[in-house]
């Protein structure tokens, strides 16, 4: 159940880390008046989301990347 549990939390990590990373952008729009940080934020959010998720399968795989 604990395996389960770890995988289905992989089907929230890539949009919940594009989700931050927009709507930080978005917000340091608002504050500095700007109109490209929410693009490089969300494209540092999509980028971190995928880190992220390959670094939990290879250590679920038992793989050390040699």
């Amino acid at each position: 159940m604990v395996t389960v549990g770890e995988y289905s939390s992989l089907a929230f990590l890539l949009p919940a880390s594009t989700f931050v990373g927009y709507a930080m952008g978005y917000l340091l729009d608002k504050a500095f008046g700007t109109h490209f940080l929410y693009l490089v934020f969300l494209l540092l959010g999509i980028a971190g989301g995928f880190v992220e998720l390959i670094r939990r399968l290879m250590r679920d795989t038992g793989d050390d990347g040699s």
